[in-house]
């Protein structure tokens, strides 16, 4: 996992702990949610990269492996080509 999305929630957990300004702290809990997608985002596609079968992941979210196949689209399996590395922009 790259240091990208962790310094984002440092950064907006700090905000939310310094400032009282209400559209200042839903700004920094957008910004802890975005971040946290990528986390775990990035997480599913190593978990497959490294054989976690769809099942396995499925049962970590307490659904079924459609589920989770649904919810991050076509990430590469062990030994397939990359299809897609981003999450999606509206996800």
């Amino acid at each position: 996992m790259t240091r990208g999305p962790r310094r984002h929630i440092e950064k907006a957990l700090g905000a939310m702990t310094r400032s009282a300004d209400p559209l200042e702290v839903l700004d920094a809990a957008r910004q802890l949610r975005e971040a946290a997608e990528q986390i775990e985002w990035e997480s599913a596609r190593d978990a497959r990269a490294a054989g976690v079968t769809w099942s396995r992941i499925g049962a970590l979210y307490g659904t079924s492996k459609q589920a989770v196949q649904q919810r991050f689209g076509r990430l590469p399996g062990p030994r397939s080509t990359p299809a897609r590395t981003d999450p999606p922009a509206n996800g």
